[in-house]
């Protein structure tokens, strides 16, 4: 009761950690609208590449190396995990190993969610439109190679902050497809490096001659990639095809086929 709220109060949910901590999440209406959204523009665009050795690389050169507080707390981790395998069940020596354990997996979490908050928080109040790629989660985390250090990032996390905190503060968040050649592509004249693999953090353009940052590049067509989207979608919108038409097309295409 130590802090007064300005709002209608919905819901009040209690939640208990597993290191034994309570929390009350309150959810309040306090009337208020969503500002508008700033007008993208490609100097106040940035792109945003995600990677594992640097957690962000960004085009104008922001470089944010990756904590990787799992790793760093394995060999600790482990220990407690040893001391717990060795206690008996139901007993109260063990329910105090678990305790342990929990109270440090949950400071791994909190020192994570510190370090996303503060970094997502930079670029929302630093840049007017961010660009980031659309990234298949649930499907690279089954690489049993990389499973652990894709988790240990966080990038899913990094990037709900990143959506919920534009819509906040009124600034822009582009994504692109997963598909686009962000990587390969050169930044300079457009030459695809089909064999370029994860070891090869810097390549020479065999076109242009241009030495490319790997993540660096990647950021910078991230953020073209994002802005040529935009601009046509907004493109489409302001001349929409007719329905008739396309329906025409596609009846010949049948009738052809």
């Amino acid at each position: 009761m130590h802090r007064k709220f300005k709002g209608e109060v919905k819901t009040i949910t209690v939640s208990r950690t597993p290191s034994g901590k309570y929390f009350a999440s309150i959810l309040i209406d306090n009337k208020k609208t969503l500002p508008p959204k700033a007008a993208i523009k490609e100097k106040t665009a940035i792109g945003v590449d995600l990677g594992i050795k640097s957690f962000i690389v960004t085009s104008d050169g922001l470089k944010a190396d990756n904590p990787k507080y799992l790793k760093r707390a394995m060999l600790h981790l482990k220990y407690l995990q040893q001391r717990v395998s060795k206690k008996k069940k139901g007993t109260t020596a063990r329910s105090k190993a678990v305790r342990k354990l929990a109270i440090q997996h949950e400071r791994v979490a909190n020192q994570r969610k510190d370090f996303l908050h503060k970094l997502s928080t930079k670029l929302i109040s630093e840049n007017q439109t961010i660009c980031i790629e659309d990234l298949a989660i649930k499907n690279m985390v089954k690489n049993h190679c990389l499973a652990q250090s894709i988790s240990d990032s966080g990038w899913g996390m990094f990037t709900d902050m990143l959506a919920y905190k534009s819509e906040w503060y009124g600034k822009n968040l582009l994504k692109i497809g997963r598909f686009d050649p962000s990587t390969k592509l050169c930044s300079k004249c457009g030459y695809i490096n089909h064999d370029i693999t994860l070891a090869d953090r810097e390549w020479i353009c065999p076109v242009c001659g241009t030495k490319h940052d790997r993540d660096e590049n990647a950021a910078i067509n991230i953020k073209t990639f994002a802005l040529k989207n935009h601009l046509s979608t907004e493109h489409t919108l302001k001349n929409p095809v007719k329905l008739p038409t396309l329906v025409g097309v596609m009846r010949q295409e049948a009738t052809t086929l």
